[in-house]
């Protein structure tokens, strides 16, 4: 019998599709990551739109529909596509996170409840006082959140779908630590750590007025490598697709002259 949850299935899916067809989802790649040659910024753009057409072409199971552009800044919980299994009927929300291998950003804190609540409970948390933790309803979804991170090394040229268990990773938590101020670091965090002392994840720092990118659940793709599974079978090289920067620049100078004509004519 199958226990695993349907966004887990359909990851497990996605893992031996990419096994067996690697240059699919290498391609895919190539092309949201070249968008970074036009700006910083449009590759995550892309990403949403890319991604959810290679599950709707290439996993004949399952539909994907992009409501990130219809739920932006009106959404509660962070999605970017929703998934919809053909098979069982089940559909599950997607964020889709396009970052660099470091530092990566789990979930925002859009009502700055994280950081206070956990300074509530002192700041070593440990014992009996997790259960406090994951008890409240600020960190509920922690074990449950659907992340499909699309991570790149841009000086190797590289990328990775690296994807966070964090049911795992709760299970795991065995002591939150406030770190203040220092050794890089301008503003306090609450770490979590496992058992043996590795790092898992970490509760930033953010006031209520402060911009959602400096708050929130973050991880590490480096730091916290031991709770994120790989769905591309490890590091896959990329290449930059020229032609697509040339087709988009072109089309986007097309669509300004056609505008300037229409107005001229108008």
């Amino acid at each position: 019998m199958n226990h695993l949850s349907p966004y887990h299935d359909f990851t497990a899916r996605l893992k031996l599709l990419i096994s067996k067809n690697p240059h699919l989802i290498t391609t895919t790649l190539s092309n949201i990551f070249t968008m970074r040659l036009i700006g910083n910024k449009t590759h995550g753009d892309l990403a949403e739109i890319a991604i959810a057409e290679f599950i709707n072409q290439f996993m004949y199971d399952f539909k994907s529909v992009h409501v990130g552009k219809d739920l932006y800044r009106a959404k509660e919980r962070e999605e970017d596509i929703k998934i919809i299994n053909e098979i069982t009927k089940a559909e599950f929300p997607v964020s889709l996170k396009a970052y660099g291998d470091g530092p990566l950003q789990l979930s925002t804190d859009k009502h700055f409840q994280m950081f206070p609540k956990l300074k509530t409970l002192g700041t070593l948390i440990e014992g009996k006082a997790l259960a406090q933790v994951w008890a409240d309803p600020v960190f509920a979804e922690f074990g449950s959140m659907n992340i499909l991170p699309l991570i790149y090394d841009e000086k190797k040229q590289r990328c990775n779908i690296l994807v966070f268990n964090s049911e795992t990773a709760r299970k795991r938590v065995s002591r939150i630590a406030l770190e203040e101020v220092g050794y890089g670091r301008k503003h306090p965090v609450f770490r979590f750590h496992d058992s043996d002392g590795d790092y898992v994840c970490e509760v930033r720092y953010g006031s209520g007025t402060a911009n959602a990118l400096q708050r929130g659940l973050w991880t590490n793709t480096k730091n916290g490598l031991k709770y994120f599974e790989s769905v591309t079978n490890g590091w896959i090289d990329y290449s930059h697709n020229l032609v697509l920067v040339i087709l988009t620049c072109s089309y986007c100078n097309q669509q300004g002259a056609r505008g300037c004509l229409g107005t001229t004519q108008g």
